[in-house]
């Protein structure tokens, strides 16, 4: 049944003023467009509501009876609408998003500082977590969109490529291999590897690309975190592979990146969201930021 809320709000207008006059002057109506109103609802609902004479205006036993549980849904109506009103505007206001660590201290600052001038109130929540850690956060709703490895089997995500990343060798300047313009795998199958931990998305990437392949290189440490890899090259204990925009925020000063080939191993990073949920105005906003930065 289709409800008539213009006509249930004229109806409690009336009986809560006792009057056609008052409550058409609450309602900023004519008392004609208010007349109008009720009837339209009394022959909808095929009782009569209201006792209407030149003195007064009373209602019926029909009306009675409606009146408690009308004001009850309307009432109910309006504060279920505050809270909606409340959650849109700490919406607004709020933004969280997921960050792969290397993106978040290397391009995303920039990005942040472009948003913060526009929006200096605006409190961002930045979860710098892990691929897998990021895919979690996505679906749960805790983030709007992370920023991340992009997984082509996530159907349930909507995803925005932002750049490929290509895999680099990590050697000291003064290394043999440093003054090779490329390297195959097969070139580093000697040498001393470190390589970072199963839980990291860049690991998986390296193993699925070499294969079989992966357990003939020297692997000799494994480690948590790029940022540790990388300080153990320079230490001359041993080598690493890692995402070229990894580097962004190292200080590269005695140390050279060399390309690989054979296979050459890239990363997908993206933007992803939850696919069906639109973003919110502020999230939309950063996401059209991040891709300008990265492009």
């Amino acid at each position: 049944m289709r409800i008539d809320f213009l006509g249930l709000h004229a109806f409690v207008a009336i009986a809560e003023r006792g009057s056609f006059q008052h409550a058409a002057a609450h309602l900023n109506l004519s008392q004609t467009a208010l007349s109008h109103r009720i009837r339209k609802l009394e022959e909808d609902l095929g009782v009569k509501l209201l006792s209407r004479t030149t003195r007064e205006v009373s209602l019926t036993q029909a009306g009675l009876g409606l009146l408690p549980k009308v004001k009850e849904t309307i009432e109910g109506l309006a504060g279920s609408l505050d809270e909606l009103r409340r959650a849109g505007r700490s919406r607004q206001e709020t933004l969280a998003i997921g960050c792969l660590p290397t993106v978040a201290s290397g391009r995303l600052p920039q990005a942040l500082q472009c948003f913060q001038e526009r929006h200096p109130d605006v409190f961002v929540r930045i979860y710098d977590n892990s691929a897998s850690e990021i895919a979690e956060l996505v679906q749960s709703g805790a983030v709007e969109f992370g920023i991340t490895m992009v997984a082509a089997h996530r159907w349930d995500f909507d995803i925005e490529l932002l750049i490929k990343d290509s895999f680099v060798l990590v050697c000291p300047k003064d290394h043999p291999l440093a003054s090779h313009t490329s390297l195959s795998w097969s070139d580093i199958a000697e040498e001393p590897l470190i390589r970072i931990s199963a839980r990291a998305g860049n690991r998986i990437i390296i193993d699925d690309a070499l294969g079989s392949r992966r357990e003939s290189q020297c692997w000799r440490f494994e480690v948590q975190h790029i940022q540790t890899a990388v300080a153990l090259v320079r230490t001359g204990v041993a080598l690493t592979v890692v995402p070229r925009l990894s580097m962004d925020t190292v200080d590269e000063r005695g140390l050279r990146l060399v390309p690989l080939k054979n296979p050459s191993v890239t990363r997908q990073l993206g933007i992803v969201s939850k696919r069906g949920v639109p973003l919110s105005p502020l999230a939309d906003e950063f996401r059209r930021i991040v891709v300008r930065t990265f492009a």
